[in-house]
C-alpha cells in the first residue's frame, strides 16, 4: 500500500528541538463553522451560544402533511364489524337498563292500566301492555335490531371504502396536516 499524502516530516526530528509529540489531525474536507451559532461540538473555541436578551425562544412545532390515498376495504370491514358489534352490545344493555328503570318507576303498570281501560269492553279486558312489553320480548326485538345494525354498518363502511378509493383516484385523496403537541 502506498502513502498518497506526500512526504510527512517527522515530529520533532528535523527541528532539533525537544517538543512533545502532537496528535495527528487528518485534513478536513470542509471547514467547521464558527460564530455565534456554532454547536457545542464544533470548533468554536468551546463557547456556548448565549440567548439574545429580550427575545423569547418558543419551541418550534413540527408539522407533517400527509395524504390518505387509499383505504384498505378489508381492514375497514374488520374495524367496522368490531365497532358495530360493540354498538350492538351497548344498544342491548341500554335497552335492558331503560326497561328496568321504567319498570321500577311503575310506568308500564300505570300506562297499561290506562290503555286497558280505554280499549276494554264490558265482556273482556282491553289491550295488555305489560305482557306485550315484557323483558324477553324487548330483548328479542333489541337483539334483532342490533344484528341488522351490525350487518348494515359493516356493509356500508366497506362500500364507503370502495367509493373513497375510487374518488381518491380522481382527486388525490384527503390531505391531513399533523402537528406535534407542545
Amino acid at each position: 500500500m502506498t502513502d498518497t499524502r506526500g512526504p510527512q516530516p517527522a515530529v520533532g526530528a528535523d527541528t532539533g528541538e525537544d517538543k512533545p509529540a502532537q496528535p495527528y489531525h487528518p485534513p478536513q474536507a470542509y471547514t467547521a463553522p464558527s460564530g455565534p451559532g456554532t454547536p457545542r461540538g464544533g470548533t468554536g473555541g468551546g463557547a456556548q451560544r448565549k440567548p439574545r436578551p429580550g427575545v423569547r425562544t418558543a419551541p418550534r412545532t413540527r408539522k407533517a402533511r400527509l395524504r390518505v390515498a387509499k383505504a384498505d376495504p378489508w381492514s375497514v370491514m374488520k374495524v367496522s364489524f368490531l365497532l358495530s358489534i360493540a354498538l350492538g352490545i351497548c344498544t342491548i344493555v341500554a335497552a335492558v337498563v331503560l326497561w328496568m328503570v321504567m319498570d321500577a318507576m311503575g310506568v308500564f303498570s300505570t300506562v297499561g292500566g290506562t290503555i286497558s281501560e280505554a280499549t276494554g269492553s264490558n265482556e273482556g279486558n282491553g289491550f295488555d301492555l305489560q305482557s306485550f312489553l315484557s323483558l324477553p320480548r324487548v330483548l328479542i326485538f333489541t337483539s334483532v335490531i342490533a344484528v341488522i345494525d351490525v350487518v348494515l354498518a359493516t356493509a356500508l363502511a366497506t362500500l364507503g371504502a370502495f367509493i373513497y378509493n375510487l374518488s381518491a383516484g380522481f382527486v388525490g385523496g384527503v390531505e391531513l396536516t399533523l402537528a406535534e403537541d407542545e
